[in-house]
């Protein structure tokens, strides 16, 4: 076991699943891999299972019962970590939106800091290959939550990030209500008002090339209007 863990929640990630593993543990920095599937019909987690037989304890798999949202699974997936004693732990997409190799510049940052974003808005806008109306609605989320929220932060729904283990055993992960794009606002927003050091480096978000997109209406609408909530809730209690 090594002291850096990257979680990756999966449903029906057939098609990227051993490919992003693969480029992760190849890494000049050891990272190992918990995947938290949620009952992929297309074998997803057998996939994963066969590759952990060559890489004892690198790679790990929690198997859940049903597709259950985003935020859940992270949920699960950091409690893990957090029990297995990880020091720094990651997230990131399944489906190379996210480049592993910037997994190591994460890292590195994260010896001056406590939560660090891979941030598509950090230097202007780089996302490739999603048509102009989602990017629109993105980006101009983002600087809601940042006018909600009060946060430094310009890529607030980024699920591209590393936390030192502190600042989730300070966080109650089970409070966390929301599910979908929203829980990655909601827990940056709760490392925030704990006064950790937040920030962001730049990237390339580059859309998926295989597999299906996750984004669906229910999603945006939580992420909206729970913010104003979140909020609320958190002046309530100063």
């Amino acid at each position: 076991m090594h002291n850096s863990i990257v979680v990756i929640p999966t449903y029906n990630e057939a098609e990227n699943i051993a490919r992003i593993i693969n480029s992760i543990i190849s890494l000049p920095i050891d990272f190992d891999v918990l995947v938290v599937d949620d009952n992929s019909p297309d074998g997803t987690s057998k996939l994963v299972h066969d590759l952990s037989l060559t890489h004892k304890k690198r790679i790990n798999v929690i198997d859940r019962p049903k597709k259950d949202g985003l935020g859940k699974a992270y949920k699960e997936g950091f409690m893990w970590a957090l029990k297995n004693n990880y020091n720094l732990i990651f997230e990131m997409d399944a489906d190379f939106s996210h480049n592993p190799k910037d997994l190591v510049r994460i890292h590195e940052k994260l010896n001056d800091f406590d939560l660090v974003v891979g941030s598509r808005y950090v230097e202007g806008v780089n996302v490739v290959n999603w048509p102009l109306s989602r990017i629109i609605l993105s980006y101009f989320a983002s600087i809601y939550s940042r006018l909600i929220t009060g946060m430094p932060i310009k890529d607030a729904t980024s699920g591209f990030v590393g936390y030192r283990s502190k600042v989730l055993k300070s966080i109650n992960l089970e409070s966390l209500v929301f599910n979908g794009y929203a829980f990655q606002i909601e827990l940056k927003f709760k490392s925030y008002i704990k006064k950790f050091r937040l920030t962001e480096i730049p990237i390339i978000f580059i859309d998926r090339v295989y597999g299906d997109s996750k984004m669906n209406g229910s999603i945006i609408f939580e992420a909206i209007f729970g913010l104003i909530s979140m909020k609320i809730k958190s002046l309530l209690k100063d």
